[in-house]
């Protein structure tokens, strides 16, 4: 299909920086967009040009995004214009659903049964309970709870090493986060669980322990492309930077004056970085 086709079949309504944007398929691309400018309408007209006018198969292309809802709500969006069935074909995951693919993946081939994911809160803050209780000899308040909890994805996102998540608690005025934070990720490994947060470390030591796996998803997912980059943490980045390669081909779609999620390790630095 021309891209005058393109145009005309779908009814492609789009400015001249959109219509560049959408024209761009291959390296590393930057697209920068203020709230309001269309970015996900020319995220998802991309997409429809690089199968129908590119030739790329709608599998080898992984669209990414910050939560399941905005995922979904994507392909509903590409549904409505280029219909159900391409839809399908293309995948629209969260960083921890692609995440959740690898560690599969790997437990599928091996034989082994992966760590199973702890999706209850209440269990995930049980633990620090426990830990805060054993290494200050007190009860923790919901605050402290919710406090030690919000460092623990902090310092999970940020892979920071046992000195800088010291200095963290220390800034937070809970001096005992490294010892917590150990008991927590000791029970969580002991009974064979993993956090939301675990499912990214795993699946970045995975990729980097395995190069067979990272070839097989290098080769699935050639073309990938990262709505709201700007909410992505510096983990995410990393697993992002490793599935697309030294010379792959990564759109990303961000504003780095628009990140909402600082207090979960948002990393809109790596925008600014990203050549």
């Amino acid at each position: 299909m021309t891209d005058q086709e393109f145009v005309s079949n779908f009814r492609i309504k789009l400015n001249p920086q959109q219509t560049a944007a959408y024209h761009a398929v291959d390296g590393a691309v930057l697209l920068l967009a203020v709230p309001g400018s269309g970015k996900t309408t020319t995220l998802i007209t991309r997409l429809g040009y690089m199968v129908y006018c590119r030739g790329i198969m709608p599998e080898n292309i992984l669209t990414v995004t910050y939560t399941i809802k905005a995922a979904e709500e994507m392909k509903i969006r590409f549904e409505k214009v280029f219909g159900e069935d391409l839809a399908s074909r293309i995948e629209f995951r969260t960083i921890n659903g692609i995440c959740a693919k690898i560690i599969k993946y790997v437990a599928d081939r091996s034989g082994r049964k992966a760590h199973e994911l702890e999706t209850d809160e209440k269990k995930c803050n049980l633990l620090i309970s426990d830990a805060y209780r054993k290494y200050n000899d007190e009860y923790p308040t919901d605050s402290d709870i919710k406090e030690i909890s919000t460092a623990i994805t902090y310092a999970k996102n940020m892979m920071l090493g046992d000195e800088d998540i010291e200095k963290l608690g220390k800034n937070i005025s809970q001096d005992k986060l490294l010892q917590i934070f150990k008991y927590y990720n000791d029970e969580l490994k002991s009974s064979k669980r993993m956090d939301y947060d675990d499912q990214m470390i795993y699946a970045k030591i995975i990729l980097l322990g395995m190069s067979d796996v990272l070839e097989h998803f290098r080769n699935q997912f050639k073309y990938i492309c990262v709505d709201e980059a700007q909410d992505t943490s510096k983990i995410q980045h990393e697993i992002i930077r490793m599935l697309a390669g030294e010379n792959g081909n990564l759109f990303m779609v961000g504003d780095e004056d628009q990140s909402i999620y600082g207090f979960r390790a948002a990393y809109p630095e790596a925008l600014l970085d990203f050549e």
